[in-house]
């Protein structure tokens, strides 16, 4: 079964989260910018790392404030190379085995994962999992734990797909095998963290082999 992150992994918003982020920091009188390092971490986390000072009415304040500006900034959503043929071939593997082979373990609240989402015309797979289903996001482990829990599979036998350091040390502290992909960090950051590296979906496939289901690179 695969776990697929959104951001950074299947679509691309990387400008918007950051021109988001960067207009909310600079708002609230900080000087630094949205980089990898904060990419695939809920929004509440990167209130509480960068602004602790913040009361908890303040950080809500925030994060309602950045959650409107991300969900106006989505003309710009494009999906990533692979994400769609990927997605089409574990929708044809679960119909060859008769069951789910895939969701969607985001660090999006529902409703910036349903802006976003809805302008790539992708499907939207059954037992999600987004930040406000959770008590705490990634680099924790509960957000996978869910995940494969809602497919029905043991965490080990999981393969998550991520563009974030945060979310790699989740899908290992969740014991499931990764993939990484460098559509957001730099391959030199996410190897020791990830069980394989590649720069994109479009350089893997899925098959069906038995009745197992298979992950092959398509190039080198």
């Amino acid at each position: 079964m695969l776990l697929l992150d959104m951001d950074g992994t299947l679509i691309d918003s990387g400008p918007a989260v950051e021109r988001s982020w960067n207009a909310l920091f600079a708002e609230l009188g900080s000087a630094r910018t949205f980089d990898h390092s904060l990419h695939g971490v809920p929004g509440m986390q990167v209130l509480a790392e960068v602004f602790p000072d913040l009361g908890p009415a303040e950080r809500e304040a925030a994060y309602r404030r950045v959650l409107d500006l991300e969900m106006a900034d989505v003309s710009e959503i494009r999906v990533l190379p692979g994400t769609r043929r990927v997605l089409e071939e574990l929708d044809a593997a679960a119909a060859e085995l008769g069951r789910s082979t895939w969701t969607i373990v985001t660090s999006c609240a529902r409703p910036l994962f349903e802006a976003r989402w809805a302008v790539t015309g992708l499907p939207v797979p059954a037992q999600m999992v987004t930040a406000d289903q959770v008590s705490r996001g990634k680099p924790d482990p509960e957000p996978y734990l869910l995940g494969a829990s809602r497919l029905g599979v043991d965490p080990g036998r999981a393969l998550v797909v991520e563009d974030s350091l945060g979310g790699l040390r989740s899908a290992r502290a969740a014991g499931s095998s990764s993939l990484a992909v460098t559509t957001t960090s730099p391959a030199a950051a996410l190897a020791p963290l990830a069980d394989a590296v590649v720069r994109d979906l479009d350089d893997v496939r899925v098959a069906v082999e038995g009745s197992a289901l298979r992950i092959r690179r398509r190039r080198a």
